[in-house]
């Protein structure tokens, strides 16, 4: 599995029959709202991530921990 972080305003020329998410419904977003990010399982990279950079699982997690991306004091603690 491949995953690219895209800005939040690109997600209109997401080809949903390219990446493993549904709509844009689905997708999960930075705290502030300008980043989402698109996981695809193939070898070709979908035409509208060219040139965008792919990260592995492992990759994407570390960034999914960060503030930017999981709020550090939730709710109800």
């Amino acid at each position: 599995m491949k995953y690219v972080i895209i800005n939040s305003d690109e997600v209109d020329s997401v080809d949903f029959s390219k990446v493993q998410e549904i709509s844009e419904n689905t997708l999960r977003y930075s705290l502030d709202g300008t980043k989402t990010f698109v996981k695809f399982d193939s070898d070709t990279t979908p035409s509208f991530l060219d040139g965008k950079t792919q990260y592995t699982n492992s990759e994407i997690l570390t960034i999914l921990a960060t503030d930017e991306w999981t709020d550090p004091n939730p709710p109800g603690e």
